[in-house]
């Protein structure tokens, strides 16, 4: 398999996936501005013309993208991990969380915070909050949206990840959130891709500011 990917974007969460399940996979990084293939210099887009990550190329050469999509192939590709869900109630219940997280938070929120103008900013904040008190609601005495980690709480730590950069979400006012994200910051996975991705962004954020 091979990932395209971007570092700490919503990509991060099919490298969590991936090592959760002891899989594997080519990993290809996308610079996030110029929308090239690093190693190569090769036009990103030409893969999906959307030029957004993931990127998912199975290895029969099938293309995926939409990361709650790709989270739930890795999944089912790893069926002996316990990140996925079987059928009925339990997948929907996957299903469910990995929408929240993109509609609700990744895109409703924080997306708008790190990329849009400040009136868009205070109306996702406006918005974010009660999306966020749901899910510290949920959370109370729990350590995984599930009742096991699963592909959603990949996909949750990275986003959540982004509040560092968000100064308008403290999570200290939501404690259950803070907890769950500080929890899930030391489980191997999540902290193996964190260390592997975080000097990959900060020398993308170097080639950006020299290119300016």
């Amino acid at each position: 398999m091979d990932l395209y990917f971007s570092p700490l974007a919503c990509s991060m969460a099919t490298r969590i996936a991936l090592y959760e399940a002891g899989g594997s996979a080519v990993f290809h990084e996308i610079d996030s501005a110029t929308k090239t293939v690093l190693a190569d210099g090769s036009d990103f887009r030409k893969l999906n013309p959307l030029g957004l990550v993931p990127v998912l190329r199975t290895e029969t050469g099938v293309v995926l993208t939409e990361n709650a999509a790709i989270l739930q192939y890795i999944a089912d590709r790893y069926p002996s991990s316990p990140i996925g869900a079987g059928s009925g109630i339990e997948r929907a219940k996957l299903q469910q969380w990995l929408n929240f997280i993109a509609t609700e938070l990744h895109r409703g929120l924080f997306a708008l915070l790190l990329k849009a103008p400040p009136d868009v900013k205070a109306f996702a904040v406006e918005v974010g909050v009660s999306r966020l008190d749901y899910l510290n609601d949920h959370l109370q005495g729990r350590d995984y949206l599930l009742d096991r980690f699963s592909v959603a709480d990949a996909y949750l730590a990275t986003v959540l990840n982004w509040s560092r950069a968000t100064p308008q979400i403290d999570l200290a006012k939501w404690p259950a959130i803070k907890a769950y994200a500080e929890f899930l910051h030391q489980r191997p996975s999540v902290a193996r891709a964190l260390s592997e991705e975080l000097p990959l962004f900060q020398a993308e954020m170097a080639r950006h500011k020299k290119a300016a």
